[in-house]
């Protein structure tokens, strides 16, 4: 097949450190092309992603993100561009309304954030003429009326992930500066359990650094490292040499791409139960998922957790080939069912998991 992917107008693909809707483009074009594909990539220009990048595609804009117009002129650059494609994957949400897309190619989109009221209103309109994916049955499960032909988990590249040791003696956490993430949930989950915390976070918008500097900063003590926002090679060593990885999020994420990736590394995630998180996590077996009092309880038992199974559920249930070949296979219903007017949907959610 010749494929064309769209990613978003604001971080390169692959991301340098923050941005997991990027890393997940970057594994999906690799393994697409490495199972025989041609792959056409409409993404910031300076992208480094080893395939085809459309022509003519601006620079990353990551002051402009979420900016309406940064996104359209994106998408209208990107459409011109994939003009000789058999199937469009749009990771944005303007793309799919885009009503100058190549007449007689079919278009699928993924949702990657929350099913909210504003969300839903657009995926509806969207579904009549794109096929949808969602990335968690729990996200999906929010608007039960927006017909969602897959839901696929996300997948990444285990084999660039080094097996961390587990023996550093402290709990971590990776993730944005903001309140649904947990940070704050995660000092006091850490500090309850005698553990110091190693804390990386993106902090880039307006908001994050208010959040940071209001609710966080005044918090931290001898018990906190606050290491700032890594590259994935710090990341998986952060990760790698933590007893336990803290996930105590406070909002239904769609899938906490960060889980797998401390999984990856061989160390057990504690977390609310919340979203995706027990989709991904084996209560009791990569991990234990309950309410936010209670997890500094958990850590001694995660300690005694198997970290070669943390690992193998990765290789298991979250590998790239698995994620790429769910892809693969409705890419090819798409083009067999042709483009708007013979979208796949369904009654019922294909779990295809």
């Amino acid at each position: 097949m010749r494929i064309g992917l769209v990613a978003g107008p604001w971080i390169p693909i692959p991301p340098v450190t923050y941005g997991g809707i990027e890393r997940v483009v970057d594994s999906l074009a690799r393994g697409l092309a490495a199972a025989g594909h041609e792959v056409l990539l409409a993404a910031p220009s300076e992208s480094t992603c080893p395939v085809p990048i459309v022509p003519g595609m601006r620079a990353a804009a990551p002051h402009d993100m979420g900016s309406t117009t940064s996104e359209l002129s994106h998408v209208v650059r990107a459409y011109e561009g994939l003009g000789d494609v058999d199937i469009i994957h749009d990771h944005t949400m303007a793309g799919p309304l885009y009503v100058h897309s190549p007449r007689g190619t079919p278009v699928v989109t993924t949702i990657h954030g929350p099913l909210n009221a504003n969300a839903v209103d657009i995926y509806r309109a969207i579904a009549r003429r794109a096929a949808i994916i969602a990335i968690s049955r729990d996200q999906a499960s929010h608007a039960p009326d927006v017909p969602v032909t897959r839901v696929i988990h996300h997948g990444m590249d285990v084999s660039q992930v080094p097996v961390g040791s587990g023996t550093g003696g402290y709990l971590c956490f990776v993730g944005r500066s903001c309140p649904d993430k947990g940070l704050l949930e995660a000092i006091m989950i850490a500090r309850e359990a005698g553990l110091p915390l190693r804390i990386a976070v993106k902090m880039r918008e307006h908001d994050e650094v208010r959040y940071f500097h209001e609710v966080i900063e005044p918090l931290l003590g001898p018990n906190e490292d606050f290491v700032g926002e890594v590259d994935d090679a710090t990341k998986y060593r952060l990760m790698g040499g933590a007893l336990a990885f803290l996930n105590p999020i406070q909002w239904s994420e769609p899938f906490g791409l960060v889980m797998i990736e401390a999984l990856a590394t061989g160390t057990p995630v504690i977390g609310t139960r919340i979203g995706s998180a027990p989709e991904i996590i084996e209560h009791g077996r990569t991990g234990f998922l309950g309410k936010t009092g209670d997890l500094a309880g958990f850590v001694g038992a995660a300690a005694g957790l198997s970290r070669a199974a943390c690992r193998k559920a990765v290789v298991d249930r979250f590998s790239v080939e698995r994620m790429v070949d769910q892809h693969i296979r409705l890419f090819m219903e798409l083009i067999e069912s042709g483009p708007a007017g013979g979208v796949p949907h369904t009654a019922h959610v294909h779990q295809n998991l």
